[in-house]
């Protein structure tokens, strides 16, 4: 029994080892990947910062106190932007996302705009309408790939598809630090947009709604690029965080095996020990 017990822990021990390299070689890639996504993720907070000084600048234009864009209308069905992973093996990443989205729409009539494998999957699955079947990764967005979203965004909202377009992605706040965030998009909420920021030179030939039509996109388009980037970073640094703790989980666990198998062994020689001595007595 003590010779099979051995064994048993010996396989175990080879078992957690081997997904300890693979845990180990995961988070070494992650580790990689996430300062490039920070770089990223900084470098994108101009492009989000430039986009809301513009819309302000158009606002502070329009005279009229129902602004197109800012002026809530009854709202009847909303349009979700839901940010996920393409994989998983990131802690509760891609489930927080998710839950957010169940909690804020609980008794709401919405349709979603995904963003990562995982989003699309999920509300396939759910038999939820997705706005557009383009598959759009996070880790390879760009600029470009934003803007068409954006113009999706106010071409529905403009004929009246949805009420509301809300963004649901995880914010980036430090290593250890990652919260799923829900803001609205549309209508623009005037509250959250800069003062004084139209610049003295700057000189517009179109009429104010026009030229916040135009705007709008911009906004939406940075809003969106900069949330991507926030949100792989932060994927980025979960499936780090998540793959040390496997790591750290696997090597506690190879040693309390190693001490379980050498107490085997020293308990299968002590009998042997036990019984040679037994049979020179005899």
């Amino acid at each position: 029994m003590a010779g099979a017990s051995m064994k048993d822990i010996k396989l175990r021990i080879r078992s957690v080892e081997s997904t300890m390299q693979i845990t180990k070689a995961m988070q070494l890639v992650a580790t990689s990947k996430l300062r490039r996504a920070k770089e990223r993720m900084e470098s994108s907070k101009p492009f989000g910062v430039l986009a809301r000084q513009a819309i302000s600048a158009a606002v502070a234009r329009c005279e009229d106190a129902h602004i197109p864009y800012l002026t809530p209308r009854e709202s009847k069905r909303r349009c979700y932007v839901i940010i996920a992973g393409e994989r998983g093996l990131a802690g509760g990443y891609n489930s927080n996302v998710f839950k957010a989205v169940a909690a804020h729409s609980e008794g709401v009539e919405y349709c979603v705009l995904p963003i990562g494998r995982k989003a699309i999957d999920k509300y396939q699955h759910m038999g939820v309408q997705l706005l557009d079947d383009t598959q759009y990764r996070v880790e390879g967005a760009n600029v470009g790939a934003c803007f068409r979203m954006a113009n999706l965004l106010v071409e529905g909202y403009d004929q009246q598809q949805f009420d509301e377009v809300w963004l649901v992605y995880t914010n980036f706040h430090t290593m250890m630090d990652q919260q799923v965030d829900v803001q609205q998009l549309l209508p623009v909420i005037r509250a959250e947009l800069p003062e004084d920021a139209t610049p003295v030179s700057t000189v517009y030939e179109e009429e104010p709604a026009e030229t916040l039509r135009k705007v709008v996109p911009d906004y939406l388009a940075g809003r969106l690029y900069s949330a991507v980037c926030d949100s792989f970073a932060s994927e980025v640094a979960m499936r780090r965080n998540a793959m040390d703790s496997a790591t750290k989980n696997a090597d506690a666990m190879i040693s309390e095996l190693r001490l379980r198998y050498n107490r085997a062994r020293q308990g299968a020689i002590t009998q042997e020990i036990t019984e040679i001595v037994a049979g020179a007595e005899e």
